[in-house]
């Protein structure tokens, strides 16, 4: 069974030492800025000019299933998918690489390095990671909206 955690460690390891730069974003992001919730893939913001180098990365690790490329909010969110499977369990874990556009270029330009699991974290700030959210207001979007603006009224009161 593959652990997300562990898959996300080994990614973020191989980001740094290949001097790429990233910034998780997601649901992921959404536990590293203390909201923890069920999420079943891995979301990266990343340049569009690394994604090459990125998915070749990615490959190292068996994320090695192309997805169709997808597109949301009339072209503000570009994202490419890898995937591995687990050959065992049958898991599947994508790798959502969402490329850097101006709509969110600021959540880009505020991420955030992080101490993480024992290495550096690039992560996007909570003011970015609602404005990504915002592009695709989702219901689970606008449940994470909600609870990161909850505690930014907390952290300012």
């Amino acid at each position: 069974m593959l652990d997300i955690t562990e898959e996300l460690r080994d990614l973020v390891e191989m980001l740094n030492e290949w001097q790429i730069d990233y910034a998780l974003c997601g649901g992921m992001a959404m536990a590293v800025h203390d909201r923890a919730r069920m999420t079943i893939d891995i979301d990266m913001l990343i340049q569009s000019e690394s994604l090459e180098r990125v998915i070749a990365l990615a490959g190292e690790l068996d994320y090695n299933i192309r997805g169709l490329d997808m597109t949301f909010a009339n072209g503000a969110v570009e994202i490419r998918r890898v995937s591995k499977i687990d050959t065992d369990a049958g898991d599947l874990l994508s790798l959502d690489l969402l490329l850097v556009t101006p709509e969110t270029r600021m959540a880009w330009d505020t991420r955030m390095r992080l101490e993480w699991e024992g290495g550096m974290l690039s992560v996007v700030s909570r003011a970015g990671l609602i404005a990504l959210k915002q592009l695709r207001m989702s219901g689970k979007d606008l449940d994470d909206i909600k609870a990161l603006q909850e505690d930014e009224g907390n952290a300012s009161g």
